[in-house]
């Protein structure tokens, strides 16, 4: 079955989903987030058929959420590096994250957590919060068409 492009859409969740919606992308993404940037590295990590791999690190590139640098050891290996667009789907990453530790796990079954680098504690659960610093809930966020970006 072919997959319908959402290029086109006028959501922005439809378009971005179109780009990194497989969870494949998306684990690949948080490893690298994690600091990972070897094709071996990934593959261990994620446990990912070698064709699959590399097919989403090719689409992440072609995507500008990757760039394929050459090995910072000189050896003649690639790395694949985190561009500012790859970076920015940290929050992404961060909102699933904590979305899966909230309502994925039963009480007291362990998991993994994110924490800050610095002082190893959880990352504080983040929250939509409006212009004047209001913290919205679903009820309080509707989507408008025709807005420029």
């Amino acid at each position: 079955m072919k997959r319908k492009s959402l290029q086109g859409n006028a959501c922005p969740v439809a378009r971005t989903l179109d780009l990194i919606g497989d969870w494949w992308s998306l684990l690949i993404i948080r490893d690298a987030l994690d600091g990972i940037r070897r094709f071996n590295d990934f593959q261990k990590s994620l446990d990912i058929a070698k064709n699959m791999l590399s097919a989403r690190l090719k689409g992440l590139v072609e995507q500008g959420i990757l760039q394929a640098l050459p090995a910072a050891d000189g050896g003649a290996y690639k790395e694949y590096v985190l561009t500012e667009r790859g970076k920015a789907l940290q929050t992404v990453i961060v909102a699933l994250s904590q979305w899966g530790g909230e309502f994925m796990y039963a009480p007291g079954e362990p998991g993994s957590v994110m924490v800050d680098a610095k002082n190893r504690q959880p990352i504080r659960k983040l929250t939509l919060t409006a212009a004047d610093g209001r913290v919205l809930a679903p009820e309080d966020v509707a989507t408008r068409l025709g807005i420029e970006h």
